[in-house]
């Protein structure tokens, strides 16, 4: 069973911290929440989540400062950071952009728009992520690793699914040989 993803919640806010808690474990994501930026930055190193959903706004070191120290750091900058604020000005959304979120949503938000958005973000993390693949097999070494067929570890860690076939290539290598294939690629004359 794949795990889930985790998503860090940093808010000063305890009821929009219940109120994201409710709404993304509905979904099926694992969490963790911080209330404060030292908080934020000692959770995210220490759990390395899929995806940050973070509040400008907060007492001692804002938003702003933690997005700053978590893409300085090469463990943690490589996780996508959603703001989720109340600031709507251009200058604060340009200046979030330019210290490296990979996105904005607004306070109040709307429900459907914030989980497209925390959707679309995990599943570009985990496909932006470099995988070891056996050079011979083709297979795919997991987090745990474990190899796994390449079909069965993107099915575990995205929503994508497979159907099967043969390119023309391997359909020639495969069957080449083989008097009904060879009768089969050549044009009927009737």
């Amino acid at each position: 069973m794949p795990k889930q993803p985790l998503i860090l919640i940093v808010d000063d806010n305890p009821n929009n911290l219940q109120i994201l808690g409710k709404l993304l474990t509905a979904q099926g994501y694992d969490l963790s929440i911080a209330q404060c930026g030292e908080d934020a930055l000692q959770s995210a190193n220490e759990t390395l989540p899929d995806l940050i959903l973070l509040d400008i706004m907060m007492p001692g070191m804002d938003g702003y400062e933690v997005c700053r120290k978590l893409k300085e750091d090469m463990a943690t900058r490589h996780i996508p950071l959603i703001f989720l604020t109340a600031k709507i000005g251009a200058d604060e959304i340009i200046k979030g952009f330019d210290l490296g979120a990979a996105d904005y949503v607004t306070k109040p938000f709307n429900v459907a728009e914030l989980l497209a958005r925390v959707r679309v973000h995990i599943e570009l993390n985990t496909l932006r992520g470099i995988l070891p693949v056996c050079s011979q097999c083709k297979k795919i070494r997991d987090d745990e690793g474990i190899w796994n067929q390449i079909e069965e570890y993107i099915e575990n860690h995205s929503k994508a699914q497979f159907s099967h076939s043969l390119c023309p290539h391997c359909m020639d290598e495969l069957y080449g040989a083989y008097k009904w294939y060879q009768n089969r690629k050549q044009p009927r004359q009737d």
